[in-house]
């Protein structure tokens, strides 16, 4: 390379550092799980000694299960909570159903009223106050055509399997179905579901969800899978669920073996901020990675969690570490008791907008906006196409410049290859 280019092209990387130096700093302020492992440690034993458990027991996903966190009694000697906090989650809870994994709960600053998982996962008065009265934003009482189905698209459907998660979401689309009690679905509603979907040629993807697909047991995950892979039109099958999040260790060595024997199976999961993203949630991803499970997250845009840019791409970079294809970022639907967390639609564009060109295209998910009662996911992009004419395009580049683009009519091919 000569002189001239050298220096141009040492001018360049300098200017291109400088459009992130704003990310370089703000990333050091912003906690990431894998980074807080001290800390995370004496919250663990902390809770432990207060349950009575062990290390294993900590290991064992029934334990978690079991000793779901649901009392203000309970909860208050792990976190600090004011008189009228105790008060107000009393009084929720008598509305709204709450529980939290001993581990989630250890993921939470107990001195931090704002604290991004405490917000995801501990009921406050805003649910009582909310004006919304939709519990059920997408329709799907009226998108179930049998069984437990979910059907909005032409060759792809939903199962509903239960109605138990790890932690029940504050943001919760599906709050309605969470009840008192955890139930999962009948093997005779799930087998008039797969029977559907056996009738229906042209279903060619199901997701498999719920509530939290991973709170089935193995056995009744692989019957449902085992009928699933024998229906010739069924290409793949995919698994919701937040277990890797809230209670990472459900993905035990057992079931990554037993998926193994079904693929192509997918799995899409639910980080929404980078503390969430620890060393035992790193592994479970990995071990499914490793038994050949390819992974996608689906980030809901929350109000006081992640709707900044610089969140937003740090959560992104920590999941691609463990090998986890950031998916979509969902604009949070209006459900009941839910809306404080809703942002504007603008919050997302902002991040989109700063995702491009500032990080890989691996980092960047598309913006998805759910059109009310069950009418679809709606992309949304930043303008990049500013106008056209008879043969150009004008462009904004991920710079802020504008530039026109030569655009040649398309000719057949069989007319220019003669």
């Amino acid at each position: 390379m000569n002189t001239e280019g050298r220096e141009t092209s040492l001018k360049r990387a300098a200017e291109l550092k400088g459009r992130i130096d704003d990310y370089l700093e703000a990333r050091k302020e912003i906690d990431k799980g894998l980074e807080m492992q001290e800390a995370l440690e004496a919250r663990k034993k902390k809770i432990l000694e207060l349950l009575g458990g062990t290390e294993e027991d900590w290991k064992d996903y029934h334990w978690q299960l079991k000793n779901r966190i649901a009392d203000v009694g309970t909860l208050s000697k792990i976190i600090d909570l004011t008189e009228e906090e105790k008060k107000q989650i009393l009084e929720v809870g008598k509305k709204f159903r709450w529980g939290i994994s001993p581990y989630y709960l250890s993921l939470i600053n107990p001195k931090d009223k704002y604290d991004p998982i405490k917000l995801m996962s501990i009921p406050t008065y805003k649910e009582m106050e909310d004006l919304c009265n939709d519990f059920d934003p997408m329709a799907e009482e009226f998108t179930n055509p049998a069984g437990s189905i979910t059907r909005r698209y032409p060759d792809r459907l939903i199962i509903n399997v239960t109605n138990e998660c790890a932690m029940y979401c504050r943001h919760c689309q599906r709050r309605r179905n969470i009840g008192e009690k955890d139930v999962s679905k009948t093997r005779a509603i799930i087998q008039e579901s797969i029977d559907y979907i056996r009738r229906s040629e042209e279903i060619r993807d199901v997701l498999v969800t719920g509530g939290d697909s991973l709170c089935l047991t193995d056995e009744t995950l692989e019957w449902i899978l085992k009928q699933l892979k024998e229906i010739p039109h069924v290409e793949y099958v995919r698994l919701g669920t937040r277990t890797l999040v809230t209670m990472p260790q459900r993905i035990t060595e057992e079931f990554c073996e037993m998926i193994k024997k079904y693929h192509p199976v997918y799995l899409n999961t639910h980080f929404n901020h980078p503390i969430e993203i620890t060393a035992e949630s790193k592994a479970a991803c990995e071990r499914l990675a490793n038994a050949g499970v390819p992974l996608g997250n689906q980030a809901v845009l929350l109000n006081g969690v992640n709707n900044d840019k610089y969140v937003m791409r740090v959560l992104n970079h920590e999941m691609l570490k463990c090998r986890v294809r950031p998916y979509y970022i969902f604009h949070a639907k209006h459900v009941a008791g839910t809306t404080h967390f809703n942002t504007s639609v603008d919050d997302g564009l902002e991040i989109m907008e700063y995702l491009r060109g500032y990080t890989s295209g691996m980092a960047i998910p598309t913006f998805i906006l759910n059109a009310p009662k069950g009418l679809g996911k709606t992309p949304l992009f930043p303008d990049y196409l500013i106008s056209r004419g008879r043969d150009y395009v004008t462009i904004r580049t991920w710079e802020g410049k504008v530039i026109e683009y030569e655009n040649h009519e398309t000719k057949d091919i069989r007319e220019l290859i003669k």
